[in-house]
């Protein structure tokens, strides 16, 4: 039997890419007559035929490396069916490639975009495995993707580091962490590094409470707070608007600025933000992204093996599974506000400022 596939990762970069292309491929390599092709720069790459025949050694030396040999880029869903001023029909185009390139199927690595896009090529009738990738941890049915406890990890560092600094000034320490509309990162994040106040896209805050949070620290003779922020949380008044009426008068301060200033302003505390960014995505994966990865590559492989499309793999518990396409995309896996893990942070005193 012999299979040509075509690998592609799109989105935002992460850790675990590489370690999961190359479980795909030398799974495929062992379980039966592989030809792989690299697609280049994601869904882009696919619409504008950008690829690379690879080989086996193009997987050798890749596990413990950060970010994709594939490259990728952002090419939003709600674009797919546009017909730009270049004129290209996007999903025609990439439908033609696929054949244009002999793909027997195509495998794809993102998150909630990405699958997508995966689905609608599927319905188009094209051979499509989905693989979970994203720092958020927001893609529904799988109970962890790959790259989120690197990123938890680094994430956590962060907030040991500012924990040696804001005791020693006697500050109030903002820190932002990752996560537009999901707050798993932060969550985790904030419980393993101690943050005193966790505020989530999912729970919205009254920053009077925030403030009485770091004064009663005060009032315990505690020198300093840890506030860890999602990037996409938001103020019950601005939970109570539309999207766009929660205009930034400032783009260039964030969310953790905001709420610096507010405190520092209501308190006569030193407040500073902390914004690490990209540090979160990039560099190697941890031992756990490592594994992860590889079990959900092979697990593509043998669903290739078995000629079975349409699906995306995830883990439930420490088993790894296939879920269909269509029931997976379009769902983003939000924190529930009644979660172990929430009960767990408030029954340490963590506040969530609801």
């Amino acid at each position: 039997m012999r299979r040509r596939i075509g690998i592609l990762t799109a989105g935002g970069d992460c850790p675990g890419l590489n370690a999961c292309i190359r479980g795909v491929a030398r799974a495929a390599y062992e379980l039966f007559d592989a030809e792989i092709v690299g697609i280049a720069g994601g869904y882009g790459g696919l619409i504008d035929g950008q690829y690379q025949e690879m080989s086996k050694r193009d997987f050798s030396g890749i596990l413990t490396r950060g970010g994709t040999i594939l490259g990728t880029s952002r090419t939003p869903y709600r674009d797919m069916r546009v017909i730009g001023t270049d004129n290209v029909d996007k999903v025609a185009a990439m439908k033609d490639n696929y054949k244009w390139l002999r793909l027997d199927c195509l495998v794809t690595l993102g998150g909630n975009g990405t699958h997508k896009t995966a689905n609608l090529l599927s319905e188009e009738g094209l051979n499509v495995i989905g693989l979970p990738k994203t720092i958020d941890n927001d893609i529904w049915m799988t109970d962890v993707t790959f790259g989120f406890q690197t990123a938890v990890d680094i994430a956590t560092e962060v907030i040991d580091r500012l924990h040696t600094t804001a005791d020693s000034h006697g500050r109030v320490m903002v820190v932002e962490l990752m996560g537009n509309k999901a707050g798993w990162l932060t969550l985790e994040a904030g419980i393993a590094g101690g943050a005193d106040v966790v505020l989530l896209p999912e729970i919205p805050y009254d920053i009077n409470k925030v403030i009485a949070a770091v004064e009663a620290r005060g009032r315990n003779k505690k020198s300093f707070s840890i506030i860890a922020v999602a990037e996409g949380a938001m103020s019950q008044e601005e939970a109570s608007m539309k999207k766009k009426e929660r205009v930034n008068p400032n783009p260039y301060k964030t969310v953790a600025h905001r709420i610096a200033e507010q405190v520092q302003e209501k308190t006569g505390l030193e407040c500073r933000a902390v914004v690490p960014g990209h540090i979160q995505r990039g560099g190697s994966p941890c031992p756990y992204d490592r594994v992860l990865s590889t079990r959900l590559g092979v697990r593509a492989a043998e669903l290739i093996r078995d000629g079975k499309y349409g699906v995306t793999v995830g883990i439930h518990g420490d088993e790894v599974v296939d879920n269909p396409l269509k029931e997976v995309a379009g769902k983003t896996k939000f924190v529930p506000a009644d979660h172990q893990l929430i009960r767990t942070a408030r029954n340490i005193g963590i506040v969530f400022g609801d």
